[in-house]
């Protein structure tokens, strides 16, 4: 990879030199707007080139391994919020049926 970005590199400086040099030659040619073309042109590369060094990729971090005993309390955590949720929905559940059963019960009142 360090060889394929010394390309780049080496080809966008090659792009600048090509374009400072055909901007001097058509300013001493007399031509302004073939002169401002290759000023466009350098000026785009450099952009490009500090536009790529600004948004490498940062190197890979290596991601922390939990350990096999940390990982299966996560587990059995994980299981047993999961049984107590499908207990608060069978409750859920037996009150609905219990409710439809018997609709004209009056609700109950709290004692003060």
């Amino acid at each position: 990879m360090a060889g394929r970005s010394g390309l780049w590199r080496v080809g966008a400086a090659v792009f600048v030199v090509i374009n400072i040099a055909g901007a001097f030659y058509a300013i001493a040619m007399g031509e302004p707007m073939h002169a401002f073309t290759h000023a466009v042109l350098m000026t785009l590369g450099l952009g490009a080139y500090i536009t790529w060094r600004a948004v490498r990729p940062l190197p890979a971090q290596a991601e922390p391994q939990i350990s096999d005993q940390r990982l299966q309390y996560l587990q059995q955590s994980v299981d047993a919020l999961a049984l107590e949720v499908e207990r608060i929905g069978e409750a859920q559940r037996f009150k609905d049926k219990l409710q439809a059963e018997n609709p004209e019960t009056p609700p109950q009142k709290k004692e003060q």
